[in-house]
């Protein structure tokens, strides 16, 4: 094989730490790790949920040469520059794993590489993209028969992000985990962390035996999340009738209220191997739910309502408007009134489901009620596993990375 370039498009956190983790990891297994040969760049797009960590996240990958950042991309999209002035070889492919996929036809035109889009749920653009790896055999039946030879059904890029940490999704110990998935803003952290801790206080007065973790998203430092537990920098401590919680650093950081309860913060990502432990997790909505269910591991989502206008982590036009100064916290009410009127379904399972399968809770949330629902499923693990295996249900196979590397090949040499 002749000298080549591998071009990833990808854009939000979620897509670099569980699309483009496994996708490079198999491109350097199945190409080689000869540089000369084989480099791999990764230029990213703007992304609302984008946390700026991305690119640092994906130049930590030892599979990739080079990455670019979002801030550049526009100008890398129409005039083919990218800010530090890359030289590009004569073959490539273009990999989409993120962002909008009309990005990688104008790229591929312009470099003259061979496309391949990996689509979860919607293929576009049938005529002008050389190949599409979907996840599930949905897709490519919503297509003209006459594009079906440029589609393959690859399975699940999350299932492949998490190949090498658990094959069985199953908990193997003996130890009741229970993971606490508050998000990773401030919007959502602020009700987050003192419910988290408020539901964790009252079911260890039950089950002292329980061990709780956090997974800390990495663009999260400790200092960030324990502000978050204490009643003099956070108000929502007081509303949930949280515990207050310190920070200890030993051999692993801890969260630790006056009571006994400890809380293990997970700094080690993507915690695949820990979550797929977790007899339950309970998160916030967002990506989180689409990792948990790729795990196939029993959660429940909650939206807490109890201040309006702390809910300002939306995308878009509606995210601009409830961070505006003066107006955006009338802004945020409204909206968020409105949002809870009209909702549907909320967690990734669900709409891939089209069901709720597994449970939404959304208002003006209480500790102890939710503590309850816990307990209830503990206390039968009978509805835990038929979570599971729900879950396990609506996500497409493993195996998708080394997949879309044997269609990268395929082009490659054609």
């Amino acid at each position: 094989m002749s000298q080549v370039d591998i071009l990833i498009l990808s854009n939000g956190p979620g897509e670099v730490t569980t699309w483009v983790r496994p996708v490079v990891r198999a491109l350097r297994l199945g190409l080689g790790n000869d540089r000369l040969q084989v480099r791999i760049s990764v230029v990213l797009s703007p992304c609302p949920n984008a946390s700026g960590k991305e690119v640092d996240i994906a130049a930590s990958y030892p599979e990739v040469d080079r990455v670019q950042g979002a801030e550049h991309f526009f100008s890398f999209l129409l005039w083919g520059t990218t800010a530090d002035n890359w030289d590009w070889r004569s073959k490539g492919v273009v990999i989409f794993l993120g962002g909008d996929q009309f990005f990688p036809i104008i790229i591929g035109k312009r470099l003259g590489y061979k496309t391949v889009v990996y689509a979860e749920w919607e293929a576009r653009w049938h005529n002008l993209i050389d190949r599409f790896a979907v996840m599930k055999p949905e897709v490519a039946a919503k297509i003209s028969p006459k594009y079906a030879h440029k589609f393959t059904v690859v399975g699940d890029l999350m299932a492949s992000a998490r190949e090498k940490e658990r094959d069985d999704n199953s908990p193997t110990n003996n130890t009741e985990i229970i993971g606490f998935l508050p998000g990773s803003k401030g919007a959502k952290l602020s009700q987050g962390v003192p419910l988290a801790l408020a539901i964790a206080e009252y079911i260890h007065a039950v089950r002292s035996q329980t061990k709780f973790i956090i997974p800390v998203a990495p663009t999260l430092d400790l200092q960030t999340l324990v502000d978050f537990a204490n009643p003099d920098k956070n108000p929502y401590v007081h509303t949930f009738g949280s515990p207050w919680a310190e920070l200890l650093n030993s051999q692993t950081p801890v969260l630790k209220t006056k009571t006994g309860l400890v809380i293990e913060l997970i700094t080690v990502n993507p915690a695949y191997e820990i979550l797929s432990q977790c007899s339950i997790c309970l998160t916030t909505v967002g990506a989180n739910t689409a990792e948990l269910g790729s795990l196939g591991v029993p959660m429940m989502v909650l939206l807490p309502t109890q201040q309006l206008d702390a809910m300002r982590a939306w995308d878009g036009l509606p995210g601009l408007l409830v961070n505006l100064p003066l107006v955006g916290s009338a802004l945020a009410k409204g909206i968020n009134w409105l949002f809870l009127r009209r909702k549907g379904l909320l967690a990734w399972p669900n709409i891939w489901a089209q069901r709720e399968i597994v449970p939404e809770l959304v208002g003006k949330l209480h500790p102890p009620e939710i503590g309850e629902m816990v307990l209830d499923y503990l206390q039968n693990p009978d509805k835990l596993a038929d979570m599971r295996d729900k879950l396990k249900g609506v996500r497409g196979e493993a195996g998708a990375a080394q997949k879309i590397c044997d269609l990268v090949v395929e082009e490659l040499t054609d």
